[in-house]
C-alpha cells in the first residue's frame, strides 16, 4: 500500500512522463484537422493525442491539467491547483474543479465512439466536497463510462488526491452524434 507522499511522487513522475511523450511526439494545443481523425476511433484518437501525435485542447494550457491515462471508458486527467485558479474566498473556483471533471467524462465517453461518432456534452452535474487551495498539490479526475449507446451516453468522474480523499464528483449525459 502506497503513503500519500508515495502516490503524490508516482503522480508527478507520470505526469512528467507524459507531458514529455507527447512533446516528443510534436504534441502542442490546437485543434486536430479532419483528416488527421478520419478512420480514427474515439480511444484511437485519444491515445493519438496522448502520444503527442494529434494537438491536445488548449483548456489545458490555460487551466494547468493533462490527459494522463486512457483506456476504453476511462479517462484521467491530473491538475495542480494554482493561485491563478483562486476565487474571491481564497480556494480554487469551481470552473477548475467542473471543467477538469467535464473533461474526464467527456474524453471517457469518446474513447467508447466508433470512428465517425462524436459527442457533446448534454447535462453536467458537479458536487464539489472540499476545498482546494495551493497546499493541496496534484489532484486526479478520474472519469468512467457507465453507459454508450447511439445516440446517448452517460459516465461519472471523481477527483481525488493522493490521500485518496474525494474533493468533487460529477455525472454526465452526453448526446451522440454523427460527426461530419
Amino acid at each position: 500500500m502506497s503513503t500519500e507522499e508515495e502516490t503524490r511522487a508516482r503522480w508527478e513522475r507520470e505526469m512528467e512522463a507524459v507531458v514529455r511523450r507527447m512533446r516528443e511526439g510534436g504534441g502542442q494545443a490546437g485543434l486536430a484537422r479532419p483528416e488527421q481523425v478520419a478512420g480514427k476511433t474515439g480511444l484511437q484518437t485519444m491515445q493519438a493525442m496522448l502520444d503527442g501525435e494529434l494537438p491536445y485542447p488548449h483548456i489545458a494550457d490555460t487551466l494547468d491539467f493533462a490527459l494522463v491515462e486512457i483506456a476504453h471508458g476511462l479517462a484521467v486527467f491530473q491538475g495542480t491547483p494554482q493561485l491563478r485558479h483562486y476565487n474571491p474566498l481564497g480556494s480554487v473556483h469551481g470552473g477548475w474543479f467542473a471543467t477538469l471533471l467535464d473533461s474526464a467524462l467527456g474524453c471517457a465517453v469518446h474513447t467508447t465512439l466508433p470512428a465517425g461518432r462524436g459527442y457533446t456534452t448534454a447535462e453536467l452535474g458537479v458536487n464539489i466536497v472540499r476545498a482546494a487551495t495551493l497546499k493541496t498539490g496534484p489532484l486526479r479526475a478520474i472519469g468512467k463510462v457507465i453507459h454508450s449507446g447511439r445516440q446517448l451516453a452517460t459516465a461519472e468522474a471523481r477527483i481525488v488526491g493522493p490521500d485518496d480523499r474525494l474533493y468533487a464528483h460529477a455525472t454526465t449525459t452526453c448526446l451522440v452524434f454523427e460527426a461530419r
